[in-house]
């Protein structure tokens, strides 16, 4: 609700000064829009995508924001009816939207979900484009589950005895259209999502877009607790869990082999499914993690998803659904009657770039990279804050999930950097319901100079506030 009101506050003093203002006159920047009225650089972007929406600006990249020029009618516009219209939202879009937002020029980007672009697999795509340009069929139609050689690799890669055929694997375009395309298929409005606590801020984007509700299973740095699981089930009546179980978005943590044995008993116990979200299973930082629950699950309980945005670049839109018996319909009926398919080419660079030497050269790449980094900003924040600093030092990813003191507020701390040109992500967005305590989500894919610098400006932060709370 503050996060609307923000966007209300900047929208309206932008209308009013384009009222009084030329076309073509340029507005103040993002920068001195977030100075201004203390808010966050999502904030403006969001207030200037409402005012591009009603044509009354004109956005020009590496130039500015510029009143655009206004046609000439009888009246002015009248949106108001709207609202009646379209009645009350589902989405809580706020924080996915400050997610999604690209950060300013010159900005500390430290909440971001990508790899940032000297990590990317850019030599890659640019090889398989150039190759897939030659081949004008793959802008003909394609059957919607996907290309069949794209969903064999897909089906290979979890290994361990080809649990999925390729069969039962239908491509989508990305990660997050993969998991709402699920929770629509598996979940009719007003029925129960369990989740992690903390859990992938997507999830909790897509499951309230689908009416679906939330309820919280609490973890620790083994992953989620198999008593506690074992206990929503029967008290709500759930049946389905989504989880990460590899190095889980934010928190890092991975799930023991001891409780993936436990976490599938229970839900099989309990005749429900599980919706494991592999994201992070190319980007290990040390040791190979375990292999996926659903390589361990004769009998169907386990939805998988792999995309390949997060270890590749964030245009490659490829992710894939492995499910089997009625599931697997369900699946292919929702998949259908939404995009019809993911487009030709992008399907023949993903396969392109997976199957070809550079690819594991690439993974090498951006592990080494991310780990190098990892340890850079876990030494500086602790040397700006102190050894006894809660944090999870994820052995894969890129989020460090650090624990604030009581007294800070991690909204009111992300505003304070965001004013600095420091972009993180408050804890709270990542809990379906109430957070247990303050944290930060800290992405360290970041050159190892930019997250000292930003490390520096947090670790003052927190004392400032500290300092305050004395006074």
């Amino acid at each position: 609700m503050k996060s609307d009101n923000s966007i209300h506050i900047v929208t309206q003093a932008l209308r009013d000064l384009i009222a009084s203002s030329a076309p073509g006159a340029q507005l103040p920047s993002v920068r001195d829009l977030i100075e201004k009225f203390r808010v966050s650089p999502a904030t403006v972007q969001s207030a200037f995508a409402r005012l591009a929406g009603e044509g009354l600006i004109d956005p020009r990249p590496g130039q500015g924001t510029f009143v655009r020029q206004r046609p000439i009618t009888g009246a002015a516009s009248d949106l108001s009816w709207q609202a009646v219209a379209l009645g009350a939202g589902r989405h809580a879009g706020g924080s996915m939207q400050d997610l999604l937002a690209l950060p300013p020029p010159g900005s500390i980007p430290l909440s971001m979900g990508y790899l940032p672009q000297d990590l990317q697999a850019t030599e890659l795509l640019s090889a398989a484009l150039k190759q897939i340009a030659r081949n004008p069929a793959l802008w003909d139609r394609l059957p919607f589950e996907g290309m069949d050689l794209l969903r064999a690799w897909f089906a290979r890669e979890i290994g361990h005895g080809n649990v999925f055929s390729p069969h039962e694997a239908i491509i989508c375009p990305g990660g997050q259209a993969a998991i709402a395309s699920t929770l629509r298929a598996l979940l009719a409005p007003g029925s129960t999502l369990l989740v992690e606590a903390p859990t992938y801020i997507g999830v909790i984007s897509a499951a309230r877009a689908a009416g679906i509700t939330l309820v919280p299973v609490p973890g620790d740095a083994d992953g989620v607790r198999p008593d506690l699981l074992e206990a929503a089930l029967h008290e709500t009546g759930a049946r389905v869990f989504y989880c990460q179980p590899t190095f889980a978005n934010p928190s890092g943590a991975l799930l023991s082999e001891l409780r993936r044995k436990q976490v599938l008993k229970v839900v099989a116990d309990a005749r429900a499914f599980l919706i494991e979200d592999d994201w992070a299973r190319d980007l290990h930082l040390g040791s190979p993690p375990p292999p996926p629950l659903a390589a361990q699950d004769p009998n169907g309980h386990v939805i998988y998803i792999r995309s390949l945005a997060k270890s590749a670049a964030p245009g490659l839109r490829i992710a894939a659904i492995m499910a089997r018996g009625a599931a697997l319909a369900r699946l292919r009926a929702a998949r259908g009657g939404e995009d019809f398919f993911v487009s030709g080419p992008l399907q023949a660079a993903a396969l392109n770039i997976v199957t070809s030497p550079g690819w594991k050269r690439h993974l090498s790449t951006a592990r080494n990279a991310l780990a190098e980094r990892r340890d850079a900003l876990v030494t500086a924040l602790r040397a700006e804050i102190g050894s006894d600093i809660g944090i999870n030092v994820p052995q894969g990813g890129m989020h460090l999930w650090m624990q604030l003191p009581d007294h800070v507020s991690d909204t009111a701390l992300a505003s304070d950097l965001a004013r600095q040109g420091v972009l993180v992500s408050p804890g709270r967005a990542w809990f379906p319901a109430d957070p247990p305590g303050s944290y930060l989500r800290l992405t360290f894919a970041v050159a190892p100079s930019i997250l000292r610098e930003g490390a520096r400006i947090i670790g003052t932060a927190i004392r400032q506030r500290g300092d305050r709370q004395t006074e």
